[in-house]
């Protein structure tokens, strides 16, 4: 497991019975996760927790305040400072092991010795496009909502990286690289995080399993002649590491040689020797 063990202002506290208990730069908040499933005895910082979100039988869920706290508060990982929120789906609008990705993309722009075009697809609050524009790499940074855009642009702006090459696009994923084809457009590096479920053009439900392939080979069309980098995230469980190395290496080895690496990531738990495990990526990267 690929660990993001650099965060000063974010720590997973303890783990216990299907959640998580959390400081966001000083704010504890509790919140559900169901692959915990070990049942640690509990401390008194449960107990002094901020605020908790309580997840509902019929979908969704709220959050119960112990404090007043403020609409949303900022945290920093290096250069790179985030906007907080918790959503109305658990969500605060950041997934801190993915810093350990974001530490990965930067060395590999750094060291590109070229200028490098990014894509960013399901870019959600740009925590990938930061990292790559502030390693010096040029982005454009694609997602279906307008609201998590905007969220994006918000940190790109208390990060003092507004001035930095971005193109923000609220649009369809697929339908942009289609159009990004035909308009012969190409780019040096691409990360894709999509959803794990989601909706078609035309509106049919979509589930990840069935429609990554594809996915991963349409944005085969919009690499550059030299491509450094493909960045894969998976929150799905029925997608293994070793299924998403498979299908890089299938699509994008056999083309452009390189190499593929996939593992799971994760973020260490201050109170256990155990590291949880957040997600997966692969990686492909060029020779």
């Amino acid at each position: 497991m690929r660990i993001a063990d650099k965060w000063q202002e974010y720590k997973i506290l303890e783990t216990s019975s299907g959640e998580k208990l959390e400081s966001w730069g000083g704010t504890t908040l509790v919140r559900p996760d169901p692959q915990i499933i070990w049942k640690s005895e509990r401390s008194a910082k449960w107990g002094k927790a901020d605020a908790l979100y309580h997840r509902s039988n019929h979908g969704g869920g709220h959050w119960e305040y112990k404090r007043k706290l403020p609409e949303s508060w900022n945290i920093s990982y290096g250069d790179l400072t985030f906007i907080i929120k918790p959503t109305g789906f658990k969500h605060t609008g950041l997934f801190p092991e993915q810093a350990v990705n974001w530490d990965m993309m930067s060395g590999l722009i750094k060291n590109a010795g070229r200028p490098i075009k990014v894509l960013n697809l399901f870019a959600y609050t740009g925590g990938a496009t930061l990292a790559c524009a502030n390693a010096g790499a040029t982005v454009s940074h694609v997602d279906a909502s307008k609201g998590m855009v905007q969220w994006a642009r918000e940190n790109a702006e208390v990060s003092g990286l507004s001035d930095k090459p971005i193109r923000w696009l609220v649009d369809d994923c697929e339908k942009f690289v289609r159009r990004e084809i035909k308009r012969g457009n190409f780019y040096d590096a691409i990360i894709m995080d999509p959803p794990s479920y989601g909706r078609g053009p035309s509106g049919e439900v979509w589930k990840l399993e069935d429609c990554v392939y594809d996915l991963v080979k349409l944005c085969e069309g919009v690499l550059s002649d030299k491509p450094l980098f493909f960045v894969l995230n998976s929150y799905t469980t029925g997608l293994s590491p070793s299924v998403m190395a498979f299908m890089l290496s299938d699509i994008l080895s056999n083309k452009f040689g390189g190499s593929v690496s996939a593992d799971e990531i994760g973020l260490n738990v201050e109170n256990s020797k155990c590291a949880l495990p957040c997600g997966s990526t692969a990686v492909w990267v060029s020779e």
